[in-house]
């Protein structure tokens, strides 16, 4: 297919990555919870991704993206090992654009970040945070040309891999590609959704 290599993400991308990412999380039930308003929630979820991804995830130079004919349809938000907690200084500087993407939500937000972030394996690893493909573009096997770019690395290296899973239909899909469920976690909250959290050991060979 033409133009479906994982290529490395830059500050040049952010927009567009961010509405590919909000595009795919639209209907998450983790998201969904987090962003009840189903009018508001598109504008939302791109500007917290456009946050997210430059304040977390570009520096690292880890995170990819791919489409059909070198369009942005899919990407991948990866962190390496150590690099996966937003630093102190980056929540400070990023307090105004995550609650203007919020709102009010904020507190629930920042409530379920950090019951997740409370399990995260402090085994050194690969982190997934965020892998997401536009709904026009899935069936075209691009999360999966993201998905073993990095993978492949993380078995040369010997590494392991974490994600957490936001939606149950995905985990079928991750454990193609050797993650397995470590425990399933409610998020805080009435009515809060589980999320799935999944881990991959280096594959032989």
């Amino acid at each position: 297919m033409a133009g479906s290599e994982a290529r490395v993400a830059t500050a040049s991308d952010s927009d567009r990555i961010a509405a590919v990412l909000a595009r795919a999380f639209e209907d998450d039930p983790v998201w969904s919870w987090i962003l009840p308003d189903e009018s508001s929630r598109p504008r939302r979820l791109e500007a917290a991704f456009a946050t997210l991804f430059r304040a977390v995830h570009l520096g690292h130079g880890a995170s990819e993206h791919t489409g059909r004919f070198d369009d942005i349809e899919s990407s991948a938000l990866w962190d390496p090992p150590g690099a996966w907690r937003m630093p102190i200084s980056a929540q400070a500087r990023q307090a105004v654009p995550l609650m203007r993407a919020f709102g009010t939500r904020l507190p629930t937000a920042l409530r379920a970040l950090g019951r997740v972030e409370s399990h995260h394996p402090k085994e050194p690893h690969w982190y997934l945070a965020f892998l997401g493909t536009d709904p026009k573009a899935q069936g075209h096997g691009l999360g999966t040309t993201l998905m073993r770019s990095r993978l492949e690395r993380c078995d040369e290296a010997r590494t392991p891999a974490y994600l957490e899973s936001s939606k149950e239909s995905n985990v079928p899909y991750y454990e193609k590609f050797g993650f397995r469920v470590t425990r399933e976690l409610r998020l805080p909250g009435d009515g809060a959704p589980p999320v799935w959290l999944m881990w991959r050991d280096p594959e032989a060979g």
